[in-house]
C-alpha cells in the first residue's frame, strides 16, 4: 500500500513554487504494543466520551473544542473558525531563511518527514530548490501547519529528496539553568582526563544504526513466546549500579577492560548483528499471518511482529 501524505501543498522559494507532499519518515507501528484488558473477564477496555457533570455518553458530532478561561468557564471554538484562520503556511511552506546546520540546537528537533514532489509537474522547481540547498550546504527554514498548529520546519537534501524536520518554538524548550545550577564544580587532574580520552579513542567509531539492537523489544518477544507456550516466567536479575569510590582506579580498570576485547576482535570479522525486529516469533500471535520463509532467510531491518 502506498504511503499516505500527512500534508499536501506548495514549497516556495521567492517566486519559485512547486506542489509537494509531506510523509512521516518514522513509524512506531512495528513495535509490540499492548491493549488494556479487564483482568476478571479478559475483555478489552473501551473508552467512552462522557459529560463530566451528567455522566452521559456524548456523540462525536456534539463534541466541540473549548478554551478554559477560569474554572468551569469555557470559550467554545468551532472547527470552521479554526479553518478560517487561513494562515499562509496552511497550504504553503515558504522558505524564510537559510542557516548552518550547527546553528540548530538539538533540543528544538521534534520529528522528521519526507518532502516529495506531488504529481508530475513541478519536479524541475523542486530539484532547483533541493540542489541549491545542497550546494550552499545550508538548512532551509520555513513554516507549515500540521494538526491545526503552525510549526517551524527545517529542510535538508537527502539523496533525490528533501527531509523536513519539525522544530519547537522557544517557549516549548525549558531552560537548562533550573536543572544544571546545582551541579557542583569538579577539580579534574590531567591524568584523569588523559585516561578518559584514551577510553573514548578506544570506543571511537562511525555511527551505524544497524549495529544496535532493541533489547527491550527482544525481551518482549521472548516473554510473549514463553507465555504463549505455557512456560513458567522467572524474573530476571536486575542490573546493579555501583558508585565510583576511586575515580582514578575506575578509569585505569576501564582502559584495561576496553583494550583487551579490542585486540582480540581486531583480526576477526564478525557477521552483522541482527536487530530485535528480525527475531521471529516462536509461535504466531492470533490475528497475524505467519512470516514467510523468505523473510526468515533475508530479514529486513525495521520489520517487527506486533502482538494483538
Amino acid at each position: 500500500m502506498a504511503p499516505r501524505a500527512n500534508w499536501k501543498g506548495f514549497l516556495r522559494l521567492s517566486l519559485v513554487t512547486c506542489p509537494v507532499a509531506l510523509y512521516p519518515a518514522t513509524s512506531e507501528s512495528e513495535k509490540i504494543s499492548f491493549n488494556q484488558l479487564n483482568r476478571t473477564t479478559g475483555h478489552r477496555i473501551k473508552y467512552l466520551k462522557v459529560d463530566a457533570d451528567t455522566g452521559d455518553e456524548v456523540p462525536s458530532e456534539d463534541i466541540a473544542k473549548g478554551y478554559e478561561l477560569e474554572k468551569g468557564q469555557f470559550i467554545e471554538v468551532t472547527k470552521e473558525e479554526l479553518e478560517e484562520l487561513a494562515l499562509e503556511s496552511t497550504r504553503t511552506i515558504e522558505i524564510d531563511e537559510f542557516v548552518n546546520r550547527s546553528d540548530i540546537d538539538p533540543r528544538y528537533l521534534i520529528r522528521p518527514y519526507y518532502l516529495t514532489p506531488d504529481g508530475k509537474i513541478g519536479h524541475d522547481a523542486y530539484a532547483v530548490i533541493r540542489e541549491t540547498i545542497r550546494e550552499m550546504d545550508k538548512v532551509a527554514i520555513g513554516r507549515v501547519v500540521l494538526t491545526n498548529r503552525e510549526h517551524i520546519i527545517a529542510l535538508e537534501p537527502k539523496e533525490k529528496g528533501l527531509v523536513g524536520t519539525l522544530l519547537r518554538y522557544p517557549y516549548e524548550v525549558r531552560s537548562e539553568a533550573e536543572y544544571f545550577d546545582d551541579i557542583q564544580d569538579a577539580k579534574l587532574t590531567k591524568d584523569m582526563l588523559d585516561l578518559a580520552r584514551h577510553i573514548v579513542n578506544q570506543k571511537a567509531g562511525t555511527f551505524d544504526p544497524g549495529k544496535f539492537e532493541d533489547h527491550y523489544e527482544a525481551a518482549l518477544v521472548d516473554l510473549i513466546n514463553q507465555k504463549r507456550a505455557g512456560q513458567v516466567i522467572r524474573p530476571r536479575e536486575r542490573p546493579k549500579g555501583e558508585n565510583v569510590v576511586d575515580l582514578m582506579q575506575a578509569l585505569r580498570q576501564s582502559v584495561g577492560r576496553e583494550a583487551a576485547p579490542a585486540k582480540a576482535a581486531k583480526p576477526i570479522k564478525k557477521p552483522k548483528k541482527a536487530s530485535a525486529g528480525q527475531k521471529e516469533m516462536l509461535m504466531p500471535i492470533a490475528g497475524k499471518k505467519p512470516a514467510k520463509e523468505t523473510a526468515a532467510k533475508k530479514p529486513a531491518t525495521g520489520q517487527r511482529r506486533k502482538s494483538a
